[in-house]
């Protein structure tokens, strides 16, 4: 009879050895493939549920230290103590990102934002950093949060610049509403709406108004100034200059010189000067001397109503 040969016992122990190992691998694997299909189905990413995590890790360490203060009694202890073991754990501050800033000078931001280095995360006092950085001229608004486990994250609307202020001894870059955002030198003015009179600063809102009552004139208008606190002088590319009513009778009378320089071409042309606050009435200078007496008749057979020489 033939005889079979049998496997040492140490082979056999091995074989089986490596028929359970394959066994579980191939269990992990079918787990790890059911997770991860399970995960891919769920609306987040590894990185929002990572931060998820986190975040119920550092919630769960506040609620257990407060839930022992309230027994106790000892809130402001428990909240010291919660500060020191989020930040043992390591919700501190260890980074700050910034965004948004465009045109201030980002150190501004940092300067402020650089004072919380190293503080637990609890003790932050995002509303105190916010008004901190609502105080800076370029500052619209500001976002502050927490991004665990250690970052501080501020998130910058800058305050859009709208024109330049002219001061008695210096420029301003201001914004729509008037505010100062940087002083500006008049080389980088050249270009800018320049406003200027005693006032003129709290005017700005109404000379944008009046200004948009004439739309293709607006980006022709070089100056402004606001004249005996009551109205305006605008003064175009050109140079040439436009003196306009006082109220309510200022916007019908641009309108009106935007019909008569369509009509008669006066940008760029012979007029220097044109003195619209009469009502009914247009006073013209010319570049180079009195107006004669065909052009003024031109004038005002164009709309311009009644046209006389300027003094």
């Amino acid at each position: 009879m033939a005889r079979v040969a049998r496997a040492a016992p140490g082979i056999r122990r091995s074989a089986a050895t490596r028929g359970r190992s394959q066994k579980a691998r191939a269990a992990r694997a079918r787990t790890n493939g059911l997770m991860g299909r399970a995960l891919a189905l769920l609306p987040f990413t590894e990185t929002q549920l990572h931060r998820a995590f986190l975040t119920l890790i550092f919630a769960a360490i506040l609620v257990a230290l407060w839930g022992l203060a309230t027994v106790t009694g000892a809130t402001a202890v428990a909240g010291a103590e919660a500060a020191r073991v989020a930040a043992d754990a390591g919700f501190r501050v260890r980074h700050v990102r910034v965004s948004g800033t465009k045109r201030m000078n980002e150190l501004a931001v940092y300067e402020r934002a650089l004072a919380q280095k190293d503080q637990p995360m609890p003790l932050l006092d995002l509303e105190a950093l916010r008004a901190e950085l609502l105080a800076l001229p370029w500052v619209a608004d500001a976002r502050v949060s927490r991004q665990l486990p250690d970052t501080l994250r501020i998130d910058i609307v800058e305050r859009k610049e709208h024109a330049v202020l002219a001061k008695p001894d210096h420029l301003v870059l201001i914004d729509a509403k008037g505010d100062v955002l940087e002083p500006i030198s008049s080389a980088k003015a050249k270009g800018k709406l320049v406003i200027s009179g005693p006032g003129a600063q709290r005017m700005v809102g109404a000379l944008d108004s009046l200004l948009d009552a004439a739309p293709a004139l607006k980006p022709q208008v070089a100056a402004a100034e606001w004249v005996g606190n009551r109205r305006w002088n605008l003064t175009f590319k050109t140079g040439q200059l436009l003196a306009l009513p006082e109220g309510e009778r200022a916007p019908a009378a641009l309108v009106r010189f935007a019909k008569l320089d369509g009509a008669n071409r006066l940008l760029g042309g012979r007029v220097a000067a044109v003195d619209m606050r009469v009502p009914g009435q247009a006073a013209f200078r010319c570049k180079d001397g009195p107006c004669s007496a065909s052009a003024l008749q031109r004038m005002a057979d164009r709309g311009a109503g009644r046209a006389e020489q300027a003094n």
